[in-house]
């Protein structure tokens, strides 16, 4: 009994279970079926995503590819620009530094004529003759001009008396300035003073003794120095040399004082031109003069002339007057009373 009880428990149990797992079956079968589709949706879903996110990546990447050509672009100019600048700037460089060069080179041909005492000498003379040519005329100076005493004056201007003709030196001793500007302890400073003193002074009695020359030349003569510097350094430190020179009479010049002198002198020499024309003018005004007053005398000689001819010609008409009168009264003798109509006429005249 329990057994048979048992066997009927089992085979419900059995239906339950298969009942059971039919139910589950199409439960699974119903879950997997929703699940594929909702697979399917989120599937779609995901696609559309996919495509949207691609979309837009497309859209960004071409934005981002335009931006980054643009900006290639406008560096590419930029560095064109740039390179061009640079080449310029290099080109420029390239031109200075030949002028550099060249300026070198000249610098140390302008050390190897300074470091000679005739190439000095030279180049002071020919920076004078530059300054006098370039302002007075040819016929008011004389370069190298020879002197009574036998000296050659580096340049001669041909002033009228006074103040006569003014000799120009442009031999200056520059060694002794260039050891003084390079000496270095006090002991070479104070030993380079006393040589630029006494070469400076040495230098101005020279100038006096060659080229003053009385009832030839000035009183006075110029020493040319060709460098502002020189002429500064002797104002400012060596007063006494200057004054010196005063003493002397030789007047010291720098190339722009120089110039306002020569200025002067121009000045001179045209006001010296104007009196000479001034003198030939009053020399012809006075011979204007002399002929006007012979003209006057030559008209009042030719007025007495018409004067005298006046009264000749009335001299005549009382002497025709005269004759007249006389033929008339022969005439009336002649022919009685009948007188001729003509002397009637000159007779009514007289």
């Amino acid at each position: 009994m329990v057994f048979l009880l048992l066997r009927r428990d089992k085979s419900n149990i059995k239906d339950i279970l298969l009942q059971s797992q039919g139910e589950l079956s199409g439960r699974l079968a119903l879950l997997h079926e929703n699940n594929r589709q909702e697979q399917s949706r989120i599937f779609e879903a995901l696609n559309e995503q996919k495509m949207t996110v691609l979309k837009m990546m497309d859209e960004k990447l071409l934005a981002v590819t335009k931006s980054v050509g643009e900006g290639l672009q406008q560096s590419t100019n930029k560095t064109n620009e740039t390179l061009a600048a640079l080449r310029e700037r290099l080109a420029k460089i390239d031109a200075a530094q030949q002028k550099i060069s060249s300026l070198s080179e000249q610098v140390v041909s302008l050390q190897e004529v300074l470091s000679n005492k005739q190439a000095r000498g030279a180049f002071g003379e020919i920076q004078l003759n530059d300054l006098v040519t370039s302002i007075l005329p040819p016929n008011a100076y004389s370069f190298q001009a020879l002197l009574s005493n036998g000296k050659k004056a580096d340049c001669l201007l041909n002033l009228p008396n006074p103040p006569g003709a003014i000799v120009i030196d442009a031999k200056f001793p520059l060694e002794s300035y260039y050891a003084l500007r390079h000496a270095s302890s006090e002991r070479e400073k104070l030993d380079a003073e006393r040589f630029f003193r006494a070469s400076v002074i040495k230098h101005i009695k020279d100038i006096a003794e060659k080229y003053i020359i009385s009832g030839e030349t000035a009183e006075s003569a110029l020493m040319f120095l060709p460098s502002e510097a020189i002429y500064a350094e002797l104002h400012a430190n060596f007063i006494d040399v200057v004054e010196h020179s005063y003493k002397a009479k030789v007047w010291i010049v720098s190339p722009t004082t120089l110039m306002a002198t020569l200025n002067t002198v121009r000045a001179i020499l045209k006001d010296a031109h104007m009196r000479e024309q001034a003198g030939v003018i009053q020399k012809e005004v006075g011979i204007l003069i002399d002929d006007i007053c012979r003209l006057d005398e030559r008209v009042e000689n030719l007025s007495r002339h018409f004067k005298q001819a006046g009264d000749d010609i009335d001299s005549i008409k009382v002497s025709s007057g005269k004759i007249a009168k006389r033929v008339q009264k022969i005439e009336a003798i002649e022919l009685g009373e009948n007188t001729h109509p003509a002397l009637e006429h000159i007779a009514a005249n007289e």
